[in-house]
């Protein structure tokens, strides 16, 4: 446990942003070659790493899931291992997951498999949606061919260690739009000879957050949020001639989320008509559903009803996005929650730091998954 959370230490103060992930590969890759494992495949998807492990015959191939970066907030915590980086830090608890793969590929050591193999991926871009789909891409990955497919994600909110995890949709498929308008300047004292978005911009607000379907519950559930909008210039003399804004959808479904999305780029269409404005749209920042395989969650409650760890069946799935949903969309597979204590803060926030205690956790967990799932 020593090493491992010095290992995280040095993850976490040293943080890479999606597809920059080169230094963090680097110090996976140099742990990793301490465990001897069977291959070891870097430049995956990018800067992806993954480490594959052959047991003495042959049997049931399993992968295991963690990331590699960070995202662009500037952490406010003071401890020894702070982010060194101005502006960048490991707020989503990766350089966690991360430790725990390589605390898990220590295990495979202590304990050499022998039916089958393990394959440890540790993915690159997670945080823009662009990473699984670099690595699925890569020809490297090809040889790989998982038969299940595993991964987990630290809860804030949750009791610590407790297991959280459900059948079916575990997170969303989410996607983000970026609408810009272009209008026409004027006089400020004269804007009706010009065209001003700023109209436009507030109709597209109301019209398309009305498309919200609040009830977790329901199979059409769709939250909305305006994250970014951008009107003009501080120049006071001129009326705006363009104008920008930008929203997240999320849907339980697939099928939804894409209705949804034709139905916002009708609305944008009609109203810059209406405000006589040229629209132009770009969906982006796009996650794929995470489908949760029945006997995959059999397997993990297994896991954790045999390590003694406290199991909870969720009702309703997670509302944020998750680039492991695009592999479960290809293999059979699962992610589960693991909470990281009820007052830990929550992920994305300036102060939150991953906790060492969850190491261990993660680590019979995947264990112990592979160890029933490899010999069923």
């Amino acid at each position: 446990m020593s090493e491992l959370s010095t290992f995280r230490k040095k993850l976490h103060s040293e943080p890479e942003l999606s597809g920059k992930e080169k230094h963090t590969a680097e110090k996976i890759t140099s742990e990793l070659k301490k465990t001897h494992p069977s291959k070891i495949i870097t430049n995956l998807g990018g800067t992806g790493v993954a480490a594959i492990f052959n047991g003495k015959s042959d049997g049931k191939t399993i992968m295991f899931r963690a990331e590699l970066d960070a995202l662009p907030i500037q952490e406010t915590n003071t401890f020894e291992h702070a982010s060194k980086t101005k502006g960048v830090s490991h707020k989503c608890g990766h350089d966690g997951h991360a430790t725990i793969l390589i605390g898990l590929a220590k295990k495979i050591v202590e304990n050499p498999i022998k039916k089958g193999k393990v394959i440890l991926l540790f993915q690159p871009a997670e945080e823009n949606g662009a990473g699984a789909k670099a690595v699925l891409e890569d020809p490297k990955f090809s040889e790989i061919k998982p038969d299940f497919i595993f991964a987990l994600h630290n809860v804030p909110g949750f009791k610590k260690g407790e297991i959280v995890c459900k059948t079916g949709t575990f997170t969303p498929s989410v996607s983000s739009i970026a609408i810009e308008l272009q209008g026409k300047t004027a006089h400020a004292a004269e804007p009706e000879n010009g065209f001003n978005p700023d109209g436009t911009i507030s109709e597209l607000i109301s019209s398309i957050k009305n498309l919200a379907i609040p009830d977790e519950k329901s199979d059409d559930f769709t939250v909305i949020t305006t994250v970014y909008a951008n009107l003009g210039s501080k120049n006071y003399g001129i009326s705006a001639g363009k104008g920008e804004v930008h929203f997240t959808v999320r849907c339980w479904t697939p099928d939804k989320l894409e209705a949804v999305k034709k139905e916002i780029v009708r609305l944008v269409g009609e109203i810059a008509k209406k405000h006589h404005l040229k629209p132009s749209t770009e969906w982006i920042y796009e996650f794929s559903a995470n489908k949760n395989d029945e006997t995959a969650f059999s397997t993990i409650k297994k896991a954790a009803l045999q390590n003694d760890f406290d199991f909870l069946e969720k009702a309703t799935p997670f509302k944020w996005g998750e680039d492991f949903g695009l592999f479960t969309q290809h293999f059979k597979g699962a992610m589960f929650g693991l909470g990281a204590g009820e007052k830990t803060p929550a992920l994305h926030n300036p102060d939150y730091d991953f906790p060492d205690e969850l190491i261990p956790y993660g680590v019979k967990m995947f264990h112990a998954i592979f160890t029933n799932i490899g010999h069923d």
